[in-house]
């Protein structure tokens, strides 16, 4: 099996596993940036308030809305990702060793091209599975009217934000419904500044391979080994990266999921973006720069949970198959 394969399928089971650990998050999240209040209008809830109200209105299926198609699209992205990031990685090597070769540069991948490895694989990733998260975005943002709600009256704070018409309940009517409004070109909305997105994970990328980078260097210069990296140093560096990357492209994550969340059609003009320009507008216009940072601490607490997640279990799941098929751990694949 190839060191592509084996990093493919290893970052698809580790997504899959931080998917699982922190979905709640991401539901509330998703509801958070598709909120349409204006600035006079802030969330006064918490994270787990939301967490905690979901459960009492809806059940915890409704923290779970999507999960399954969630978990392929997860698992399809990891391993999308890897995949040619391996492949990209490999070729940036040897580009790298053969420079080495003329007299350029120490035979190491430098961080420009760590980042521009990053950014193709993000691109690749996003063009084959945006489909899956516009169906995802609609089913995390669904909700179901209290069976209270005709006795006793809800709150502005009792309100979870979500989209103004209720999103189907199954995977396949999301599908049809998606399908109806805007044909296929529908499973494409939000590309845009998902292709922009993908600066996220470069960025996360470059941080993590400089910071690896450099225990490794150190680890060799004491004598240590230069692999010999522990599943808790690559959780922290994981997460680390993820903070930063999270932090700096926040904006863009919530004009992806206005767009492909349902939209209030014929309703209120507010509510309605024809494209990433229009979001924008409409975001600065009724709600103010607030409006680009809805939900930005539950995301980086389940972002950054998340990756760092991915990353000690892919490295483990790494080692694990370089074991089995050669009984030798000791050099890790990226």
């Amino acid at each position: 099996m190839s060191d592509a394969l084996i990093s493919g399928f290893a970052g698809a089971g580790g997504g899959i596993i931080a998917q699982l650990i922190t979905y709640p998050l991401q539901t509330v999240n998703t509801r958070q940036q598709t909120d349409r209040n204006s600035k006079k209008m802030k969330q006064t809830l918490g994270s787990i308030e939301q967490i905690c109200q979901v459960v009492r209105q809806e059940g915890w299926d409704g923290l779970y809305g999507g999960l399954a198609p969630s978990l392929i699209g997860t698992a399809a992205s990891q391993g999308v990702y890897y995949y040619f990031y391996q492949i990209f990685r490999n070729r940036a090597e040897t580009d790298a060793l053969e420079r080495k070769k003329k007299g350029i540069g120490d035979g190491s991948v430098g961080m420009f091209s760590s980042l521009l490895v990053a950014a193709l694989s993000g691109c690749v990733n996003v063009l084959l599975t945006n489909p899956i998260w516009v169906v995802v975005t609609r089913m995390q943002t669904h909700t179901r009217k209290d069976k209270d709600n005709h006795t006793k009256p809800v709150t502005s704070q009792d309100a979870i934000s979500a989209v103004v018409e209720p999103p189907p309940y199954g995977t396949s009517h999301t599908i049809q419904e998606v399908y109806g409004e805007a044909g296929v070109w529908g499973f494409w909305n939000g590309v845009f500044p998902t292709l922009f997105m993908v600066s996220n994970p470069s960025i996360q990328f470059m941080l993590y391979e400089t910071l690896l980078k450099k225990i490794r260097k150190r680890r060799a210069s004491s004598n240590k080994g230069a692999n010999d990296v522990t599943a808790l140093e690559i959780f922290l560096l994981g997460a680390v990266a993820k903070l930063g990357a999270t932090v700096i492209t926040y904006p863009l994550l919530v004009i992806k999921s206005r767009l492909q969340a349902k939209q209030d059609v014929g309703g209120d003009k507010r509510h309605h973006y024809k494209g990433t320009l229009d979001a924008i507008m409409k975001i600065l216009r009724y709600e103010g720069f607030h409006g680009f940072c809805k939900g930005m601490g539950t995301k980086i607490v389940q972002s950054v949970l998340a990756a760092a997640v991915l990353f000690m279990v892919k490295e483990e799941l790494v080692r694990g198959a370089r074991w089995l098929l050669t009984g030798s751990s000791a050099t890790s694949i990226r």
